[in-house]
Formats: C-alpha cells, sequence, structure tokens
C-alpha cells in the first residue's frame, strides 16, 4: 500500500500507456494524476502538491529531460522517476545529473515499477525524517544555558509559540535569532510544515522582490520560468524575514501590502494568491533609530512586532559560559573523533572575563579552535589564552576610578578603545570591514583609529 496521501503525477503522451499505469499505481492505493505532455504536467504542479512525477522522456513539444532541467533550476522538490522506450546509457545519466532519482526502461513491468516507486517515497521519507531530527539536534544543542535570561527567553517563546502572531527578533549578531524563530515554528501547530528563512541583507534589492514572491515567465530578463517565492514555498509554515533592517524601501511597501491583505501577485503576474504563512522578522539594526530617519516603515514595523522577543547578548548571561562551553568541546571533540577535553578552573575564568563581541557564534568557533589547536585534554589558562586574543577583564566602580586616577581620561580611554576594537578584529578574524560594520565606522575611519592606536591591520 502507498505511503503518501499526495498523488503521483504520471506524465506520458500515449493513452494506453497512462491509463496501465494509472490503474497499477490506484490498486496499490496510490492516488494518481496524469498529463499528456509537459504543459498540463506544469498545470498540475501549480494547482497541487504531488508525490513523485513519473516523467516520459519522449514528449511532443517539450521533452522530459528539459522539463526536468527546468524543475531542477525553480528547487522544485518534487522526486522524479523518468521513463523511456528509448533508453541508452547516455539518457539515464543526462536524467540523474539533473536530479532524477531512478530511470525505467519501456515496456515497464509493474514489479519493477512499485519496487522503484517504493524505494524512491521511502528515500524522501527518511530525507525528511532526517532534516526534523536535524532542526531537533541544532536547536537543543544551541538553545542552551540554564541561567535567569535563558529561562525567561524559553519561557516568551513557549508563551508566544502556540499563537499565530508575528514576532519581531531583536539582537546583535550572533545571539541565535534564528535558532528562536525555529524554536517558535518548531513548538506551534505548523511545526510539521515548512520553515523557510531569507536574508533581505544577502539578496541584492533588486532581486528581493522576486526572491519573496516569485514571478512569472517572461516577468523580467532571465525570467525563462515561473518561480515561486519564499512566501510560497513557506505556505502552511512559518517564514523567516531575516536581517529585516536592510530591506529597501520598495520592499519593505510591498511587503506592508501583503501581510495587511494576506495575499500576493508574483512579479510579472496578474492574479492574487491566497497566503497561510506565519511571519518572524529578525534584525541586528536599531529598527526604532531607523524609523526615525525614515529608513523604516513606521506602519510595516508596527505589523511585524506584535510579540517583541529580544535576544540576549552572551556578555549578559555569563553564568551560561561554562555550560555552553562544554557543550561546544564536547561536540566537536565527538565530531572530530578526539577523546573529549576539559577546560580547567582558570581557563573558565578567562571566558567569563573576555567580553564577547561575536557572541555564542564567537564561543563556538573558538571551542572549534580549541579542539583542533590544543593536543592537551585539560586546557589551561595559557593555552586558551593564546586562542583567545586580547582580553579585557571586568572591573568594578572603585577599580575604574583607580586606573583613570592613575592614567588620565585620555588615556584610560584611548586604552580600553583599543582592546575593544581588537576584541572585534578577533571576533571577525581581522576581517576590517567586517570589524567597521559591527563597530558603526566607515573603513577609513576605522583605518585611522587603527593607526592612531598603533593596530596593524
Amino acid at each position: 500500500m502507498s505511503i503518501t496521501f499526495d498523488p503521483i503525477l504520471i506524465v506520458d503522451d500515449e493513452p494506453n500507456i497512462r491509463h496501465l499505469l494509472a490503474g497499477v499505481l490506484e490498486d496499490e492505493g496510490y492516488a494518481v494524476v496524469v498529463a499528456k505532455d509537459t504543459v498540463e504536467a506544469r498545470k498540475v504542479l501549480e494547482e497541487q502538491p504531488v508525490a513523485l512525477l513519473l516523467l516520459d522522456v519522449q514528449l511532443p513539444g517539450q521533452d522530459g529531460l528539459s522539463f526536468l532541467r527546468e524543475l531542477q533550476a525553480e528547487a522544485n522538490v518534487c522526486p522524479v522517476i523518468m521513463m523511456s522506450g528509448h533508453g541508452t546509457i547516455a539518457t539515464a545519466v543526462e536524467a540523474t545529473r539533473l536530479g532524477a532519482l531512478d530511470f525505467v526502461e519501456k515496456p515497464i513491468l509493474a514489479d519493477r515499477l512499485l519496487v522503484s516507486l517504493g524505494n524512491v517515497l521511502r528515500l524522501q521519507q527518511l530525507t525528511a525524517e532526517n532534516s526534523d531530527l536535524r532542526s531537533a539536534l541544532d536547536l537543543t544543542r544551541e538553545m542552551i544555558g540554564s541561567g535567569a535570561l535563558m529561562r525567561k527567553l524559553r519561557a516568551v517563546i513557549a508563551q508566544a509559540a502556540p499563537s499565530e502572531a508575528r514576532v519581531l527578533i531583536t539582537g546583535e549578531n550572533g545571539t541565535g535569532k534564528e535558532l528562536i524563530a525555529r524554536a517558535l515554528h518548531n513548538a506551534s501547530a505548523r511545526s510539521a510544515q515548512p520553515f523557510i528563512k531569507v536574508n533581505c541583507a544577502a539578496i541584492p534589492s533588486e532581486l528581493l522582490e522576486s526572491e519573496l514572491f516569485g514571478h512569472e515567465r517572461g516577468a523580467f530578463t532571465g525570467a525563462v520560468s515561473r518561480r515561486l517565492g519564499k512566501f510560497e514555498r513557506a505556505q502552511g509554515g512559518s517564514l523567516l524575514l531575516d536581517e529585516i533592517g536592510d530591506m529597501n524601501p520598495t520592499t519593505q511597501a510591498k511587503l506592508l501590502r501583503v501581510l495587511e491583505e494576506g495575499e500576493l501577485e508574483r512579479v510579472g503576474g496578474s492574479g492574487a494568491i491566497k497566503l497561510d504563512v506565519r511571519i518572524f522578522a529578525s534584525t541586528n539594526r536599531d529598527l526604532d533609530e531607523l524609523r526615525s530617519t525614515g529608513g523604516f516603515r513606521e506602519d510595516l514595523y508596527h505589523r511585524l512586532k506584535v510579540v517583541p522577543i529580544h535576544a540576549p547578548a552572551l556578555r549578559d548571561h555569563p553564568e551560561d559560559l561554562p555550560e555552553l562551553a562544554e557543550h561546544f568541546l564536547r561536540h566537536f571533540c565527538t565530531a572530530g573523533g578526539r577523546m573529549n577535553k576539559k577546560l580547567s578552573p582558570a581557563a573558565v575564568d578567562l571566558l567569563r572575563e573576555y567580553s564577547w563581541p561575536g557572541n555564542v557564534r564567537e564561543l563556538r568557533n573558538l571551542m572549534e579552535r580549541v579542539m583542533i589547536m590544543v593536543p592537551e585534554n585539560l586546557i589551561g589558562y595559557e593555552e586558551l589564552s593564546g586562542l583567545l586574543g586580547p582580553v579585557e577583564p571586568h572591573m568594578g566602580k572603585e577599580e575604574i576610578e583607580e586606573e583613570m586616577s592613575s592614567k588620565g581620561l585620555n588615556e584610560y580611554l584611548a586604552h580600553h578603545e583599543k582592546n575593544f576594537i581588537l576584541q572585534t578584529l578577533h571576533a571577525v578574524d581581522g576581517n576590517v570591514a567586517a570589524a567597521g560594520r559591527k563597530l558603526g565606522l566607515d573603513r577609513a575611519n576605522l583605518h585611522r583609529r587603527l593607526k592612531k592606536l598603533g593596530i596593524k591591520d
């Protein structure tokens, strides 16, 4: 019997073959739809999800391999089995290269087809289960910490997750904003549906609209076929708009309309598409400041910020440092086939003294570096300090006043500015441009400061 509720689409130009194959599959409990060419197949794929595509190579008009190539370009995730009455090794190799999971020759034997079909569907099921397990594993691995701030964060997630409310997640780079969004999705009624992420800062502004809303064939130069956008791919599930603060004003206006109306039109399209998508947005930028300067729409801000969640910086919950460091170190030792390493009490104290400009991501990277670079199983203060870089210890009020009185204000400020810049450079592996972005300085200004403070870039 079948293991899927979505139908299998048979694409073949010969009515007898379509009828024969449909009968075999329906007898086994599969739902079936048929198409005589790629035009009809395209309509079916646009109207409903299918579990699998049985695609003939020789078709009138567009051939099966060309159609498969289009599906691959569109990132269509439907598994494909190719069929051919004139099969050659070259054709089978090309079909496999284009993403087909199997190739069967005509005349098709029912037993051979059912075995192939079962194998492909089981593979898809295992792939989906593996993806779910990886997501759960990632969440367990990253959402670590038993301190007050992390307990409060988990409580907020637990409250917000069951609702359909939009969530705006703020926080510095490396604080785990995407993990918060995934936790919200995984604890919601949509957990079995897609979780889709789009990085608004990584996509050129002229392409972002198409990436979000999709486009029709011929909508612009290079649009050789219809493409579904992130919103449609997230139907029934959740969509994370990462780095929303970097979205250009034009796309902001179109996003606002989509959120208000609950429907979209593809670029170059004319028909409205109803949406069933929960929206999460995240940013490391100050949206209040952007709003005041006109860089972010006031109305969009309030549409997104139904439930605000802040991802705390690592320096704000140092009590979780030992637990996090131990977990990452154990993870990398296991993955690298090494004996488990331990941090000495002095090494743990050193971690607490560091300000962590790169947050949890920087700590994770450091533990991977420790696993690779330190041969000893017990990591001491000296071994860790050599990999961590400059550390500015935390000081109390009396210590600060004493240092300021001994050095003078200018010398005190220069000393701490230099240390902070060094820590930031270390967090981004010496990338001056990236350090400038984190510090809010342009490249030229940062170079002047480096030279003034005697720091070699």
